[in-house]
């Protein structure tokens, strides 16, 4: 049995690396792929916005369709195939509309991927004994080798090879979601009323968890839209830029990778707590640090104003969503991040061209904020967790705590 879950676990650590291949390398050069169509600023800034709007509103829905028949990995494979489908069209036409239409389409079918992989891994760690970092960190490691190999591909080459490697990307997700046997164990010992969405997912203190969750994570805009142009315009090299980004995401799969072996008592609230007061700290001192080794000691706050606040998501969902609704569950946070990280970008804009340390600090306030939000609703989460039952009321398990 030993042997059979570690292979399966290597299995989703592959799914997760495949797929954040394509998303290393879509998020920094598919602006550029854009550009290199000649289109305007604002042609690729809407194509961008509507996109983004688009796969904010598809991934519920979509997620909600796979749940409701219980076949994630044959949604993840059917997806995967539809922005291949999608991408191809890209490939094959050119001009705004049809570009507007192929981006779009992407995205919509490209943001259930994750919740239903998310929600998968989990199955594996309820049924299997899976260590959901050690599986996760894959994806962590995979986006870093995107991104450093899709600069050098730019400069080398030219864009067409990052359109093939994100086409690989879906190309390979579908295929080892297709190698992944079915997870139907877990469901079938909930209660056959569980069929009707869950009601803790309308309930306000679970809609007040969700608000926390966007904050910490929507925290990062001004870092994400602004932190390479304030690093080169203090005067960092190019490739230390690069360098300071990998540190970024490395401090977040050290933290991964040891997730499993944590302290029995840091559970999701501990680690949404503690995600928050790092990234109050890092934003408050992001600006100042203007010195290498500042700089490096604050992207080290990476593992924890990211990487907990991710482990303490998935561990508290796994714990009060039924798992038959685990990736609505997972949708529903990202569709929160997604609209509060648009939102923050669009506020740091103005800040960030009045001022540059204003941007930072506003992320800083809105992390305070969700520290005040989490201290509101942690009495009702911690209830919620505590009146589960089962393996998946485990957050040490869901890689959320030791």
């Amino acid at each position: 049995m030993q042997q059979t879950a570690s292979g399966l676990s290597t299995r989703v650590s592959g799914l997760f690396a495949v797929h954040f291949l394509g998303m290393g390398l879509f998020l920094p050069f598919f602006p550029l792929v854009l550009a290199a169509r000649s289109l305007s600023v604002s042609e690729i800034g809407v194509i961008l916005g509507l996109a983004t709007a688009a796969r904010i509103a598809a991934g519920p829905i979509l997620t909600g369709l796979s749940d409701r028949t219980g076949r994630r990995r044959l949604s993840i494979l059917g997806y995967s195939l539809a922005g291949v489908a999608t991408l191809i069209l890209f490939a094959a036409t050119s001009g705004y509309p049809a570009t507007l239409a192929a981006v779009v389409c992407l995205m919509i079918f490209w943001s259930p991927i994750v919740p239903l992989a998310d929600a998968y891994a989990l199955d594996v760690v309820r049924e299997d004994g899976g260590d959901y970092g050690r599986m996760r960190l894959w994806g962590s490691i995979a986006f870093i080798v995107a991104n450093l190999a899709g600069g050098w591909v730019i400069a080398a080459w030219s864009t067409l090879p990052i359109v093939a490697g994100i086409l690989f990307s879906l190309l390979a997700t579908g295929v080892v979601a297709a190698t992944l046997p079915p997870m139907h164990r877990g469901q079938r010992n909930e209660a056959a009323g569980q069929g009707a969405k869950p009601a803790v997912l309308a309930r306000p203190w679970f809609l007040g968890a969700l608000a926390v969750i966007g904050l910490l994570q929507g925290s990062h805009a001004a870092y994400y839209a602004f932190g390479t142009i304030f690093w080169r315009d203090t005067g960092v090299a190019e490739a230390a830029i690069g360098v300071l980004w990998s540190l970024g995401v490395v401090t977040e799969i050290a933290l991964f990778s040891f997730a499993g072996r944590l302290p029995a008592w840091i559970g999701p609230i501990q680690l949404l707590a503690i995600g928050a007061l790092a990234a109050v700290l890092r934003w408050a001192l992001f600006p100042l640090a203007v010195a290498p080794v500042p700089m490096a000691v604050l992207q080290g706050l990476h593992g924890l104003s990211f990487g907990a606040v991710h482990l303490g998501t998935v561990g508290f969902l796994s714990q009060v969503v039924p798992a038959r609704w685990a990736a609505t569950g997972q949708s529903l946070a990202a569709t929160s991040t997604g609209i509060l990280m648009a939102a923050g970008m669009a506020a740091c804009g103005p800040l960030y061209a009045a001022a540059p340390e204003w941007a930072f600090w506003a992320m800083s306030l809105s992390s305070a904020a969700a520290l005040g939000g989490l201290a509101v609703v942690k009495g009702r989460m911690q209830r919620a967790m505590e009146a589960k039952d089962g393996p998946a009321s485990q957050p040490q398990s869901a890689g959320s705590g030791g």
